[in-house]
């Protein structure tokens, strides 16, 4: 836009977030799905982010999509993530029961939004695999995990520990403690304004 000419037009649109909970929630939402992409063989095709058409409210539906579409049987995980400046056991609580909500419902509500902007994007081939997870689902074939992420301050783990019930299967929790969380913020978004 700015090349063309349309340097104030760029300006009032923004691709940003200018409210600080936005900014907090899609920096924890980031930092899970580069996360999941590192740690595991799994891969998010899709940052929802991207396609958010209200940049100063979060996106309803599943945080994270990560898929192994290579692993017998496919994988999915699902993430969801917080950010807080202070951590407590009630966001961890939040975080649990999010995931829990997501899998009793099945089937992760955001597939066919990944799939669709795959297709969109001309990912016909990976588009028909993610796709088709909603097959495997049905027949009993697709493994689903949950991880969650709390980002906040240096409590962050003992939050996490004391706040993870026990009996879930297939729920992994972690944290990202540091210091000051909201200087963090203000630093990753410095300069996009």
């Amino acid at each position: 836009m700015i090349r063309l000419g349309f340097g104030a037009e760029q300006a009032r649109l923004g691709r940003f977030p200018v409210l600080e909970d936005t900014r907090k929630g899609n920096l924890a939402e980031i930092v899970l799905a580069e996360y999941l992409g590192a740690a595991t063989s799994a891969t998010v095709p899709i940052y929802r982010l991207r396609y958010n058409p209200n940049v100063d409210q979060s996106m309803k539906g599943d945080d994270v999509l990560a898929f192994d579409l290579d692993a017998d049987p496919v994988r999915i995980i699902v993430g969801e993530s917080k950010f807080r400046q202070t951590a407590s056991v009630a966001a961890v609580k939040e975080i649990v029961s999010d995931l829990a909500r997501s899998h009793r419902a099945g089937i992760p509500v955001s597939l066919q939004f990944v799939a669709d902007h795959l297709f969109d994007g001309g990912r016909t081939d990976e588009g028909i695999r993610i796709e088709r997870c909603a097959e495997l689902f049905a027949s009993g074939k697709l493994r689903l995990d949950y991880v969650g992420l709390l980002l906040s301050d240096t409590h962050a783990r003992d939050r996490v520990q004391r706040g993870t019930p026990g009996q879930l299967v297939r729920l992994a929790m972690i944290s990202l403690g540091v210091a000051d969380p909201d200087s963090l913020v203000r630093d990753c978004y410095q300069g996009l304004d």
